[in-house]
């Protein structure tokens, strides 16, 4: 495992979903998480869980407008992520809160105009990788592809997203998480997202409302490997994780830890 100092930035990236259908029931328009602690507010206002039916960006507008109105108003300083894959959705909301990050599930497949629109506006793009992958190196050739891409259209600020749960079992989940360290080859920072997703419960027979600890857990493995930003539903614990690791590592992990 590569040398990671357990000192660098860490974000913390908190779901909201402006939706009815999102797998993980609590996260649903839980505008609490606001006030969370969050170092970034993921807003999302169409599923992408297994087997969801998109929505089309005029009705992710609907759902998302009033949220952001409320946020720029009462939270101007808050950074934000956008999970949308369309380009006109993104015009909207740069209207209202100014720059954020784009997270695109699609790396820009489903909207030709995404890449050229986020160039365009200047924002920080996250194009998560997904279909089928062994090994975080199948997952590095895949960016090296899409590299060439957002150059071309002048993304230069983007961050990498291996996409846990996305055309993958979980067998290969796995085998991409246990070779994340690979990933920082790519020179971008690393975002995990695996809070409370299958990988993480169906091994253990769990459920993604009982899957709260053992995501933790993952948490604590995903960071010794090199994770920069965790994309969780639970803040506060997700932040005693972050903690624990960068100041309290337990004894029985440091043999095993980057610094061991």
């Amino acid at each position: 495992m590569k040398t990671i100092d357990p000192q660098r930035t860490v974000r913390v990236m908190g779901i909201l979903n402006l939706t009815p259908d999102s797998f993980y029931a609590p996260s649903r328009h839980n505008l609490a998480i606001l006030d969370s602690g969050a170092d970034i507010i993921d807003i999302g206002a169409c599923s992408t869980r297994p087997g969801h039916t998109p929505v089309g960006a005029k009705e992710e507008w609907r759902r998302m407008k009033r949220t952001l109105v409320q946020i720029s108003r009462d939270y101007p300083d808050l950074p934000l992520s956008i999970d949308t894959y369309w380009s006109e959705v993104v015009r909207r909301a740069y209207d209202i809160v100014g720059p954020f990050i784009v997270n695109d599930v699609t790396a820009g497949d489903a909207d030709p105009q995404m890449l050229s629109t986020v160039a365009e506006l200047g924002l920080t793009y996250i194009p998560m990788h997904h279909g089928p992958a062994e090994n975080a190196s199948d997952v590095l050739e895949w960016y090296a592809e899409l590299t060439s891409k957002t150059e071309y259209q002048g993304i230069k600020d983007w961050i990498l997203d291996p996409g846990f749960g996305f055309g993958k079992t979980v067998e290969q989940n796995f085998g991409v998480f246990h070779t994340l360290e690979k990933l920082q080859d790519a020179g971008h920072p690393v975002l995990v997202g695996i809070s409370r997703k299958r990988m993480v419960w169906m091994p253990l027979g769990l459920t993604p409302d009982t899957a709260g600890e053992a995501t933790q857990q993952l948490h604590f493995e995903a960071l010794q490997r090199g994770a920069d930003i965790l994309r969780v539903h639970d803040v506060p614990e997700t932040l005693r994780t972050l903690a624990q690791y960068a100041g309290a590592v337990p004894e029985e992990f440091r043999e095993h830890s980057p610094k061991g």
